[in-house]
């Protein structure tokens, strides 16, 4: 079965809910889990973007702003790291073997490279669910790592449920048989 299981999180509402499946298949297996979160652009919440390649082109950005930046960027890590650290309590606390790391790079390289040289026996990581002209401009990490990972993968898909506010409304229809 399986010993190994790289574990893809990142900090968007279906992290928790691949974790948590993660947590259950190395609990059921025995396996050992090794938690990765990619720093990248293509995450929600990261400073990377616009400003830092705007310092070429626009003299008026100063060292101010570049130390702004490198603050935000700085707490964009921190929260990554606090994230992998909780999870990885988590895991301990429920008697399974775990550690973490976290890269900045392309995340579907990083997952693929990663779950290689750790020796993965299976890849859990979730799926935002783009599509059209985002997937097609952007991509999919889980499309890359399905096509490129040395061994299985599990896709978690976002769980849909009813948010408390939201009122499901049921249409009643009456038919006469004449």
């Amino acid at each position: 079965m399986f010993k190994k299981i790289l574990v893809a999180l990142d900090r968007s509402e279906i992290g928790q809910q691949v974790f948590d499946e993660a947590l259950g298949l190395a609990k059921l297996t025995q396996a050992s889990l090794m938690l990765l979160h990619v720093l990248s652009p293509e995450e929600e919440g990261s400073p990377y973007g616009p400003m830092l390649s705007s310092f070429d082109y626009y003299p008026g950005l100063s060292h101010q702003s570049f130390e702004l930046y490198q603050k935000e960027w700085d707490i964009f890590k921190n929260l990554g790291i606090q994230m992998l650290q909780s999870f990885c309590v988590q895991a301990n606390t429920a008697g399974v073997t775990t550690e973490f790391t976290q890269n900045v790079g392309n995340p579907g390289r990083i997952v693929c490279d990663l779950a290689r040289t750790y020796g993965a026996d299976l890849i859990v990581m979730g799926r935002r669910g783009h599509s059209g002209l985002v997937e097609l401009f952007i991509g999919s990490v889980s499309n890359y790592v399905l096509h490129h990972a040395p061994c299985s993968v599990h896709v978690v898909h976002l769980s849909v449920t009813p948010k408390k506010d939201e009122v499901v409304k049921e249409t009643t229809r009456t038919f006469s048989v004449n």
